[in-house]
């Protein structure tokens, strides 16, 4: 449950962890190291080189979902540039070959479904790192050109904002997969529970950092490009669309053998060869695949044709 009260620059930074401890993720990313005693957020803000409103205001939103329009301005781009590039060294650098390395440790990489379930979730960081990468390529050095006053080209906050969309789909689909599927003794389940608990804990993870970049991160540079610019910059709000989606497992006889062939490997074209219907059929069963299944990977596919007695383990090429 969310702490609804607000702190503020004369609060002790030790009541907000006691609070909250999850926010001491955040003092890794701003760099604010431990050790303060009972000094207020000022103080240790002050004595660490960190501004304070952009702290308190990536504090409070993540903590309460507060966010104040009218802060805009008074957000550190420096700060939360250096915020967000120690949030991606931490995910991408620990937290995904912690998991990675819980996973193998829980799973029996000799047995066909377990490698299966590495694979989906290499497949997931393998995509969250090229999505961060991306950031750190274009986005941080673009936002770095605009503190120099020297932007070259026609790149600006929105095409990002454009673009940024969910990239856990993933790690959603594996831990359904673990908790609906994946057979355990109890040694196993122990280990897969507690690997569990850390995927819930990553999704929430990312799912605030996104939030921090689209809600706090993204406005300070809107703010900051009419300022360089010294123009009227249309502001474009990218709506988070979430479609309603028909979680229901039953698929229909095609859909079944759309599975089958894709697990063997055929492409839409084969498929729709070997089916005797047309490609843009082809399509729209995969299509409605993911959606009742809410699986979008080969390898979640494979493995759900496997649990599901679709296919014989035995017949899949790995």
């Amino acid at each position: 449950m969310k702490n609804q009260k607000m702190y503020e620059a004369d609060d002790k930074l030790i009541n907000i962890i006691r609070d909250n401890y999850n926010i001491l993720q955040s003092l890794g990313a701003f760099g604010i190291n431990i050790g303060f005693g009972d000094k207020t957020v000022r103080n240790v803000c002050e004595d660490q080189n960190v501004d304070t409103n952009t702290f308190l205001a990536v504090v409070n939103f993540t903590i309460n979902g507060y966010r104040n329009i009218d802060d805009v301005e008074r957000l550190s781009v420096p700060t939360l540039l250096k915020y967000l590039k120690a949030s991606h060294e931490y995910y991408l650098e620990f937290q995904l070959p912690f998991i990675r390395k819980e996973l193998s440790e829980a799973l029996d990489e000799n047995d066909n479904l377990a490698r299966l379930i590495l694979k989906l979730y290499d497949e997931y960081a393998h995509q969250i790192h090229s999505h961060m990468k991306y950031e750190e390529k274009n986005v941080f050095p673009y936002v770095q050109s605009l503190l120099d006053n020297n932007v070259v080209g026609d790149y600006d906050i929105d095409t990002f904002s454009k673009h940024h969309t969910q990239a856990d789909i993933k790690l959603k689909e594996l831990k359904n997969i673990i908790i609906k599927y994946l057979p355990s003794d109890g040694l196993h389940n122990n280990q897969l529970t507690a690997t569990l608990y850390d995927i819930y804990n990553n999704e929430e993870w990312l799912s605030a950092h996104r939030l921090v970049e689209d809600e706090i991160f993204v406005p300070a540079i809107r703010s900051l490009e009419k300022k360089n610019r010294q123009s009227d910059v249309s502001v474009k709000i990218s709506n988070m669309i979430n479609q309603s989606q028909d979680n229901s497992d039953a698929l229909s006889d095609r859909e079944k053998d759309v599975i089958i062939s894709l697990v063997q490997g055929m492409t839409n074209k084969e498929i729709a060869d070997h089916l005797c219907i047309s490609t843009n059929t082809v399509i729209t069963h995969r299509r409605n695949i993911a959606r009742k299944l809410q699986i979008h990977s080969p390898a979640g596919l494979t493995i759900y044709a496997i649990v599901n007695n679709l296919v014989d383990i035995s017949s899949v090429i790995l």
